[in-house]
């Protein structure tokens, strides 16, 4: 992890303490030397070496007061999280909004009362679109173009913090991840790995895209980079493994890492993307087939940062979990 230390900060609060960063960032926060409390919705879960404080549901109207006394920094993890095929005439964008925008933006004005100098908001990549031509990558200063309503939450919450930062001198830092994976973590990835580790053939053989992804290690080092570097304060940073890999690429090596045979049928993503369409499925096809890349050039400059783990040691941790994991 990163050894930088300009104006470390005393306390971090960290909102969503128990979830899949804010674990594993509790856990190196408290390494590294820092006092850490953990903002959780239960009283009955607890962050890793953290003091936590239970907060309930986020929203416009939740008191933070316990949670904010004698912090220096703010880590804004906790969020309504993307979910595939929303179904409500607006794709929840209501619901997305009362977490993510109003829940956000009464943080932030308790923050300001309660005088914390940074607030680190941990948006998403989506706020940038949902895909990129070929050697296009997306940008830091590129014009937001959220397609779906969790990144349209997103992009409005980081309209409203840049605002509340103008108005009362709170210094907002804005990370946009892509795709998070390592240990612990769910969702489609973990499928995958479940996928190759049971050798099943996937059709995911001629995939010739470009996706970028960050490593949970390379996320919590960025974190804690900006919780304390000068430059970081009211900017906007993409962050990556700083590799790009296509879909097929990506199998190939998890399978590596996994220590199995990758069983990859080479068909072609024209093929894919239009059974996927009949059957309703576009947007699995298109993080399947389609190219999302970011330049985190900006963040390598301005912070003097570089992803400290590569991608291949990365994906060996998400393995080694995994496969612990299924002997627990």
């Amino acid at each position: 992890m990163s050894d930088k230390v300009n104006l470390m900060p005393n306390r971090v609060l960290v909102t969503g303490g128990n979830g899949f960063v804010g674990k594993s960032l509790c856990l190196e926060l408290f390494r590294q030397g820092y006092a850490v409390r953990a903002a959780i919705r239960d009283p009955d879960k607890s962050a890793l070496n953290a003091e936590t404080v239970s907060v309930g549901h986020i929203n416009s109207n939740t008191a933070w007061a316990d949670a904010l006394s004698c912090v220096d920094v703010i880590v804004h993890l906790a969020a309504r999280v993307h979910i595939m095929n929303e179904i409500t005439p607006d794709g929840g964008l209501v619901e997305f909004r009362k977490i993510n925008v109003e829940g956000t933006i009464n943080l932030a004005r308790q923050a300001v009362k309660a005088g914390i100098k940074r607030f680190i908001f941990i948006s998403s990549i989506k706020v940038n679109g949902e895909e990129t031509l070929s050697g296009a990558p997306y940008t830091a200063e590129d014009e937001p173009a959220p397609v779906d309503a969790y990144g349209i939450s997103k992009r409005e919450a980081e309209d409203a913090l840049r605002l509340l930062a103008k108005e009362t001198g709170i210094e907002v830092v804005i990370i946009r991840p892509p795709l998070i994976y390592g240990p612990g973590v769910k969702a489609n990835f973990h499928s995958m790995m479940r996928y190759l580790d049971k050798s099943i053939p996937l059709p995911l053989g001629a995939i010739n895209n470009q996706r970028s992804l960050v490593s949970l290690d390379n996320m919590i080092d960025l974190i804690i980079t900006c919780t304390h570097h000068p430059a970081a304060a009211n900017q906007t940073f993409l962050v990556s493994d700083g590799e790009d890999v296509s879909t097929t690429a990506l199998l190939k090596r998890m399978s590596l890492a996994l220590g199995k045979k990758a069983w990859l049928i080479p068909i072609p993503s024209v093929v894919i993307k239009q059974c996927a369409y009949l059957i309703g499925k576009r947007a699995i096809a298109q993080r399947l087939c389609g190219s999302l890349q970011v330049d985190i050039s900006k963040t390598r400059e301005l912070l003097d940062w570089k992803p400290p783990v590569d991608m291949n040691n990365a994906l060996l941790n998400a393995a080694k979990f995994y496969k612990s994991a299924l002997h627990e």
